[in-house]
């Protein structure tokens, strides 16, 4: 079923070059299927298209100061001082959760239970097999094979390596001090793919691998998925309920570009490894209609966006952020003149 949804929203995708008010994007492999279910439905909506690149968040942000797109798309927000410097604003669009996936055999989907230092122990090259003492404590009664480990990670600039890396620094010390967070990290180990696709066709192919994905692509590609604990100790399974329960006490408000990071969290329920997915515009709008029209995408999407956001394991933003985000628009974009876009 997935695959019927995003193989026909990707066509919508890519057959929107003719119409005058098609609007284009660029950035994170986080939202697109999402984006791509969105853009079908709006152009049936209303015939306008949108044709969205999914390239990584560090080449959307890259294109979107250069003036090559609408919008750019990140998983990693940018700062209030940065913002300012490129005259940009920036607002979160969808929520998901990134998930540890592995190709071990004998082990099935969420059978495996790993911890965020476990993880960067393994990705900083110290535990290098599958039955390692400390994979085999964390899952007693688990036939573990005595094979190696092949690390899985990003190539590309990317928002979704933000939120792991972000993950393993506030739980590892050791990967805080020698590897750090970002978009781009110096890897130990391991074999790199190009966006979520890359990962998880690397995965599917290499045999007692592990890599990070966004939820809805390890659904798509049937990958096994691990649970994760979370900052409470609480062993989970990724779902809608604990994606939302990890942005539940987030204060978008007080954060500017409502650059909220939700890794680490604190509940019981909380997955500790979900995402938001931000939009980059310029305030100062040089072609008005399509600044008016990317607005109105999403304005679109937040009102109608919901179910299909839930059969793709995304999570819609709160009704509460949607209207700080709707005053947001109003009040930073203009066009050339300074006239309100909206």
């Amino acid at each position: 079923m997935f695959k019927k949804i995003l193989a026909g929203a990707a066509a919508a995708l890519v057959m929107t070059t003719s119409f005058a008010a098609d609007m284009t994007g660029a950035g994170a492999t986080f939202p697109y299927p999402i984006y791509a279910k969105w853009a079908e439905g709006y152009k049936a909506a209303t015939g306008n298209g949108l044709n969205y690149q999914s390239v990584g968040s560090g080449a959307g942000i890259k294109q979107i100061k250069a003036k090559t797109v609408d919008f750019g798309a990140s998983d990693m927000p940018l700062k209030a001082d940065e913002l300012d410097k490129e005259g940009l604003m920036q607002f979160p669009a969808i929520m998901g959760g990134v998930v540890a996936v592995v190709n071990v055999d004998g082990v099935t989907p969420g059978q495996l239970k790993m911890t965020g230092p476990v993880l960067a122990d393994i990705y900083m090259g110290k535990i290098t097999k599958w039955n390692a003492a400390p994979i085999a404590a964390l899952n007693p009664g688990v036939k573990l094979p005595d094979t190696d480990i092949t690390v899985v990670h990003r190539a590309d600039s990317s928002g979704t390596s933000f939120l792991w890396t972000d993950f393993l620094a506030k739980t590892s010390p050791a990967w805080k001090e020698s590897i750090g967070s970002g978009t781009t990290v110096k890897w130990a180990v391991g074999v790199g793919g190009k966006g979520n696709e890359g990962v998880a066709a690397n995965v599917q192919r290499i045999k007692g691998s592990i890599g990070y994905v966004e939820w809805a692509y390890a659904k798509k590609n049937k990958l096994s998925h691990t649970q994760l604990r979370n900052k409470e100790g609480v062993d989970l399974q990724p779902s809608d309920d604990v994606f939302k329960a990890a942005a539940a006490n987030a204060e978008w408000n007080k954060t500017p570009g409502f650059g909220v990071v939700l890794t680490d969290g604190a509940g019981k329920q909380s997955w500790p490894v979900t995402g938001v997915s931000y939009i980059l515009m310029h305030k100062e709008q040089a072609d008005a209609n399509k600044g008016k029209e990317v607005v109105k995408f999403f304005d679109w999407a937040f009102k109608n966006g919901a179910p299909a956001a839930a059969e793709l394991d995304y999570v819609p933003m709160p009704a509460s952020v949607v209207k700080q985000v709707q005053d947001a628009w109003k009040a930073n974009l203009k066009d050339a003149s300074g006239k309100a876009i909206m």
